[in-house]
């Protein structure tokens, strides 16, 4: 007979969307929860990202007129992850839109989303909507989480900036497309950064955005369930008893608790993205952690808990990659740039190798197989024209401002008067970089990417300058010359437990390891080797901890008559 310090019904290792919705849940479904988490902050990868969760036939998108055909959505899955269980790209299609409306019944949700309209779905020409699947959390005050306020993990996003100072995703678009004149939008947008700064000094608001507004309102949402969240609280294994998982040992104040689970134990802790060793394992080819823009508590704990018990892992040579330009002190992610005409992408080689405005998990993947080839991907550059310094955000480096020294000092870019001269500088070979320049003008001038077809996808055209018939494309022909080094990065690794339609963890041989679930990051990803659309990791992440409370509360999710009217 086991011996615990605290018992309850359900477990929740990690405290970002997956975990917090799992334990909102199980509480709604009647059943005691639990949320341990071993850092000194909540949230994880979900606070520090962009917010966006990919919800086919939400609510908000119904009231908006997006309705979509299940098996349009479900063929559209099957399409850009077929070696993925079918099963489970059915369930979430079925349930991602009650776990939308369900969350809607809350006063921390009711009109909480908005729709990003024109922020497509990452693959349209395999059956994604160009308008875009993806909803973001309004804006919300910080204030309103009281106590939980300090202890919320910070943002990834506008770090540094002024206070007062914020930003929604679709007002980052609008802040792209004022940079080709439109002073009437610019002066308006500069006005409204103007009010926001004066607003925060007079009323004291403490306004958070994207992931942090994502994560503060489940908080609310768990703490007017009554579910408790313990900090500092690392799971150091799991305890089982006749083949099925009863329990974790946990540390909490520096001392051992064991933690009954009566009813289950969902792993939401993130991924590996933070530990040297199974990175190196699993992802040789790159390696190394120092480019990744998750959270630094990820070190693949959950997963190696439940793969030291039998279970089965998969897609552990995968991850959320993200190009970044190689700033002093962190790798500062990239889309608009890589969206944004006057400029083009070269390796070592000084040649091309990718479309460089698609989704920056195929980016990812071009990258990895070039280093496959033996052609060294540690690094590769942007190349650009003073027209896109003077007109293009990069790296957050606003035009107009100076060159930061610390950028010319350590290396992040490199300037020069000819190609020539910017290749000796970046140590490609010149004739390369020349002529890949020249290739890459032609297809400029003509408005079409022979080689990679560049700019001929809706997701590809979103952050472009869309007065010109290719918004991606225009030459690189306005002297000096620029070349930023660029690395690969990633929002976290996308290996992890393999589960079924029920987020149960299956082992080696395929059967469920009872009383285990996995969501998020610490699961083999839904989308497998692909990515639908923006916030393709949070939707399926908050869905499956879903279905997961259900089925450990063994109860269906049969929408009731409030979750239809939410959805009508």
């Amino acid at each position: 007979m086991s011996t615990w310090d605290y018992e309850t019904d359900v477990v929740v290792v990690g405290s970002g969307s997956a975990g917090l919705t799992t334990a909102w849940t199980a509480a709604k479904c009647g059943l005691d929860a639990l949320v341990i988490e071993k850092t000194e902050y909540y949230g994880g990868n979900s606070a520090m990202s962009g917010g966006g969760a990919w919800m086919p036939n939400a609510p908000e998108l119904l009231r908006q007129g997006q309705r979509d055909d299940p098996k349009n959505v479900l063929q559209y899955l099957r399409n850009i992850a077929p070696e993925v269980d079918q099963a489970r790209h059915q369930r979430f299609v079925e349930e991602v839109p009650k776990i939308s409306a369900a969350l809607e019944t809350t006063p921390h949700f009711r009109g909480g989303y908005y729709w990003g309209k024109g922020y497509s779905d990452y693959h349209p020409s395999k059956g994604g909507n160009p308008l875009g699947r993806g909803l973001w959390p309004k804006p919300m005050d910080l204030r309103t989480l009281k106590q939980e306020a300090r202890d919320l993990r910070g943002s990834a996003l506008m770090v540094g900036a002024p206070k007062g100072v914020w930003m929604t995703s679709a007002e980052v678009s609008d802040l792209i497309r004022v940079r080709w004149g439109a002073s009437l939008r610019r002066y308006k947008m500069m006005m409204k950064m103007g009010w926001r700064k004066v607003h925060a000094h007079l009323t004291g608001a403490e306004m958070i955005t994207s992931g942090r507004s994502l994560v503060a309102r489940l908080r609310l949402a768990v703490r007017d369930a009554g579910v408790p969240l313990w900090l500092k609280t690392p799971m150091k294994s799991l305890i089982v008893e006749q083949g099925a998982v009863i329990g974790v040992n946990a540390e909490k104040d520096g001392k051992p608790i064991r933690i009954c689970a009566r009813r289950g134990v969902m792993i939401a802790a993130g991924g590996f993205e933070f530990s040297p060793e199974l990175r190196a394992k699993f992802q040789p080819l790159l390696g190394g952690v120092g480019h990744s823009h998750g959270s630094p508590g990820n070190t693949g704990d959950g997963i190696m808990a439940g793969a030291d018990i039998g279970a089965a892992i998969d897609l552990m040579d995968d991850a959320w990659w993200m190009p970044a330009i190689d700033t002093p002190g962190s790798a500062r992610p990239t889309v608009m740039e890589r969206q944004a005409p006057n400029q083009f992408i070269v390796n070592v080689e000084g040649k091309r190798f990718v479309n460089e405005s698609g989704p920056y998990t195929d980016f990812g993947h071009a990258v990895l197989a070039g280093q496959a080839r033996g052609v060294d991907h540690n690094k590769f550059y942007m190349i650009t024209d003073h027209e896109a310094w003077t007109h293009n955000l990069i790296a957050s480096h606003v035009p107009g401002m100076p060159m930061p020294q610390a950028w010319l000092d350590h290396g992040t870019v490199v300037v020069a008067d000819t190609m020539e001269e910017l290749a000796k500088k970046i140590g490609v070979p010149s004739a390369a970089l020349v002529e890949t320049a020249a290739r890459f003008n032609r297809f400029a001038a003509a408005g079409r990417d022979d080689d990679f077809h560049r700019g001929e996808s809706a997701y590809d055209n979103f952050y472009g300058d869309h007065r010109q018939n290719n918004p991606n494309l225009r030459e690189v022909n306005k002297p000096p010359y620029y070349a930023f080094r660029m690395v690969l990065g990633d929002l976290g690794t996308k290996g992890g437990l393999v589960t079924n339609e029920n987020a149960q963890v299956l082992d080696k041989q395929g059967r469920t390891i009872p009383g285990l679930y996995a969501a998020g990051n610490s699961s083999a990803s839904v989308m497998g080797h692909s990515y639908a659309g923006p916030g393709a990791t949070i939707g399926p992440a908050m869905t499956f901890g879903w279905i997961a409370a259900h089925v450990m509360a063994g109860r269906n999710t049969t929408m009731t008559q409030e979750l239809a009217a939410v959805s009508a």
